[in-house]
């Protein structure tokens, strides 16, 4: 019998190598020191311009960061970055957990850097209520993509955001576009709840679906569908082939259903498997033909527009927000009330009501 080479996972563990006998602590010392050392702006901001991918994810690590002193230093990265920004084209990915998004979008990607794209992998991790920790493990079920020179993995906790992406997801593109990717791929949480957050930074929205999973009877209801440009039935392979095909005949009469799009777009149905990369490239021309209606009727460049303007708007709420829970006086009052609450002394709304007169006060 012909033993067949069996693939190992990327969580398998490798034997460790033993560290040598004799260990320089000085050198120890000297590269520790080197890591601690933090660039300046303008490092940064060189680096990122030249297409260096340690200076991009220092600086998306920076933008990241909820520590405000870092703040100042990080808008001035991005403003530095926006006047080379703004040449990709920007892709969201969503669907339910388990469609297979990780391993379609390293299919996808690769089909995007065999063109000779760029392509930049925003993936958001799903953060713990309890725990507020993240796996981040996006790189590791990409094994073939994170390993080609024209992609860059980017995997972000999702935190308290809602709608499927993280807090900084809209300032990382900006970084992204500026170190040289044209195309930005960004992957949900895939909550499937709220995913307008992702619409409104992306121009092309992407819905993942599979067959066989009661999905057919979503496909009427309104909310994500209606958001969608293009509704891709994965895992249509093997003996799923012909459950794919009649799903994707169900979703495209649903699509019948809802309204024009303002963009002029026909969304489209189609079937693909990451596995065997059958479809995948009938994905990219579909976008190819979105990119270009939508820039010859003008939609593309209107859309970039009123997302930088929600954007704005986003951005205010959320430093109001900050401001207002990190307030000395806030914070001391803010315990006094929850338990004023708790004990029923005084409601919600009214207790609410004096935090913030208190607040603009």
């Amino acid at each position: 019998m012909e033993n067949k080479k069996i693939k190992k996972s990327a969580l398998h563990e490798k034997a460790g190598i033993a560290s040598p006998e004799i260990v320089s602590l000085n050198s120890v010392g000297q590269i520790q020191q080197f890591r601690k050392i933090q660039p300046s702006s303008k490092e940064l901001i060189d680096g990122i311009l030249s297409g260096n991918i340690s200076a991009l994810s220092r600086a998306i690590t920076l933008v990241e960061s909820t520590n405000s002193n870092h703040l100042a230093k990080a808008n001035e990265v991005i403003n530095a970055c926006l006047p080379h920004a703004n040449k990709s084209i920007r892709i969201g990915i969503t669907g339910v957990p388990g469609v297979g998004k990780s391993t379609f979008i390293e299919a996808f990607g690769k089909h995007l850097t065999s063109l000779g794209k760029k392509v930049a992998v925003l993936a958001v991790d799903p953060s713990s209520s309890i725990s507020h920790g993240s796996i981040l493990g996006d790189k590791t079920r990409m094994e073939e993509l994170v390993k080609d020179p024209n992609a860059y993995i980017r995997p972000s906790a999702s935190g308290d955001t809602l709608g499927g992406v993280a807090r900084k997801t809209r300032e990382t593109i900006t970084l992204c576009e500026a170190c040289g990717f044209d195309t930005i791929l960004i992957e949900t949480v895939g909550v499937g709840q709220s995913e307008t957050a992702v619409h409104s930074m992306v121009d092309f929205f992407l819905l993942l679906k599979i067959s066989g999973a009661g999905d057919e009877l979503q496909g009427i209801k309104r909310g994500i569908m209606e958001m969608a440009d293009a509704i891709i039935i994965n895992k249509a392979d093997g003996d799923n082939i012909r459950k794919a095909n009649l799903a994707k005949v169900e979703f495209n009469r649903a699509l019948h259903l809802f309204p024009a799009k303002k963009s002029g777009w026909t969304p489209i149905t189609s079937t693909c498997s990451a596995i065997t990369h059958d479809g995948i490239s009938k994905v990219w021309d579909a976008v190819e033909k979105f990119i270009e209606l939508t820039k010859e009727n003008h939609y593309f460049f209107e859309k970039r527009k009123e997302q930088n303007q929600y954007w704005m708007l986003e951005t205010i709420n959320e430093h109001l927000r900050t401001n207002f829970y990190n307030h000395p006086e806030i914070q001391k009052l803010l315990e006094d009330n929850k338990k004023a609450v708790q004990n029923d002394e005084i409601s919600p709304f009214a207790a609410a009501q004096l935090l913030l007169e208190t607040y603009f006060k």
